[in-house]
């Protein structure tokens, strides 16, 4: 059986570059306001990482436990509410070094030859430490910078203020100390932290949430199915996943601090950008005509969006580009060149219309529960054959072909592939191609061209 996947990554691979905006946000401190400008064009997904921790709250009486003269003031690791408590850290991020480590600039703390364990501490730099924290594991990731000079004279009266051996924290800066028992009023707090200007939160468009275009669009899905989500803030970056966001074979449910749900389950972020994320519908979400659709990022939530939810919703490959005029061809393939199926009048694709009696490749989603049912259809990629337990009646024009084979796609993720033989009596030239499934043709109405045999 041949899996050609030729020009399948017209929906898989998205590529789409948006500059992010830098907030600034104001740390109220025992000695004064620090305003800081959060490098989100530079360092995203680590001021994504802060933005996550800032917004629940987790830095509130944070305090300054190190302070080394003429280098750095530290936080981020503890908060004093009367005693010390460490603050929970989520999963590290991924280190961003970019720029230099120079007077006044924020970067992430992390631990020694690990240069991926950033998670919550962080440090001002009271000077030019580029010579050395540029160079040692990884180079130490500026996302932040101190925004005016009032600013900067806080900083520096922290660094200023006696530094002590106190317990677990042996370069404590302790503010008006005079020796004797540390008191609650030496600790040095961020009492605080809050954005200068609202930041934006998310919200998805009316009628927002669809199937993937390439495979139809429509507000009916099912799971293992894609859908594109359009709205406004949704993101800071721009990426799809990666192997490197997989947790060993299972796909990534937070993407650059993005996370979504589907009928209140947990989906797999496919994609992510400002105005646009793609997911993919896990099993266990049930059925329904409003199911509800939610986005998440870095703490905020959008309204809930609801889409209809069905066993099998299938729609197969037929891209906007292979619509012309009223007519929306199917991206069919040939087995044995992996070339698409085309009458010659697709724009940028060759004439070459399918032939009675030869195998074509199709694919599409939604199309429901499959036997044996690992892998499961959200998540990971698929490996050996599977079969459609629901399976499909295909029609050329008016005669039935034959499938050969109706499963998911190997070494794809929700992907159903179609191996079918062009009947031997179908109508030649532009023909209605029918897929049927559960006694109903899917919702598209989708045209191949067919030339006779030579």
């Amino acid at each position: 059986m041949r899996t050609r996947l030729l020009g399948i990554s017209l929906f898989f691979s998205l590529l789409l570059s948006v500059q992010a905006q830098d907030p600034t946000i104001r740390m109220k401190t025992t000695l004064g306001d620090i305003d800081v400008t959060l490098l989100q064009s530079v360092a995203p997904n680590t001021v994504n990482n802060f933005l996550k921790y800032m917004n629940r709250g987790a830095f509130n009486n944070t305090m300054f436990h190190r302070s080394v003269r003429g280098f750095i003031i530290q936080t981020g690791g503890w908060v004093y509410n009367s005693q010390f408590v460490k603050i929970a850290a989520d999963a590290p991020v991924r280190n961003e070094y970019q720029l230099s480590n120079t007077r006044g600039t924020l970067a992430m703390a992390k631990l020694d030859g690990n240069p991926n364990s950033a998670t919550t501490e962080f440090f001002f730099n009271l000077a030019d430490n580029s010579a050395n924290l540029n160079n040692q594991n990884g180079g130490f990731t500026v996302f932040g910078k101190v925004a005016n000079d009032a600013s900067l004279r806080v900083m520096d009266a922290i660094a200023n203020q006696p530094i002590i051996n106190f317990g677990q924290f042996s370069e404590l800066p302790a503010y008006n100390y005079r020796g004797g028992t540390v008191q609650a009023g030496n600790i040095i707090l961020i009492s605080s932290m809050t954005p200068l200007e609202p930041l934006p939160v998310p919200s998805i468009t009316p009628n927002g949430v669809q199937v993937a275009a390439a495979f139809g669009g429509g507000a009916k899905a099912a799971p293992g199915s894609y859908l594109e989500i359009y709205g406004s803030n949704l993101a800071g970056a721009s990426r799809g996943w990666t192997d490197a966001d997989f947790s060993g074979s299972v796909a990534p449910i937070t993407l650059e601090n993005v996370q979504a749900t589907v009928g209140g389950v947990r989906a797999f972020v496919n994609y992510v950008s400002p105005n646009q994320i793609n997911i993919q519908i896990p099993e266990g979400v049930p059925s329904g005509d409003s199911v509800p659709v939610v986005v998440a990022y870095i703490g905020a939530s959008t309204a809930a969006t609801n889409i209809a939810i069905r066993e099998y919703s299938g729609g197969l490959l037929a891209p906007p580009s292979f619509k012309v005029g009223d007519t929306q061809y199917v991206a069919a393939l040939h087995s044995a060149t992996g070339k698409f199926v085309s009458g010659g009048n697709i724009p940028n694709v060759d004439n070459d219309p399918a032939v009675r009696g030869e195998i074509l490749l199709l694919y599409g989603l939604g199309f429901g529960p499959i036997t044996p049912n690992f892998p499961p259809l959200g998540g990971r990629k698929a490996t050996g054959q599977t079969a459609l337990t629901n399976p499909v009646t295909v029609k050329f024009g008016d005669a039935e072909a034959k499938v050969l084979y109706q499963g998911l796609a190997p070494g794809f993720i929700g992907l159903y592939q179609f191996n079918v033989e062009v009947p031997s009596n179908a109508p030649t030239g532009d023909q209605p191609l029918t897929f049927i499934q559960g006694g109903e043709p899917i919702a598209q109405k989708l045209t191949i061209s067919i030339k006779a045999a030579q």
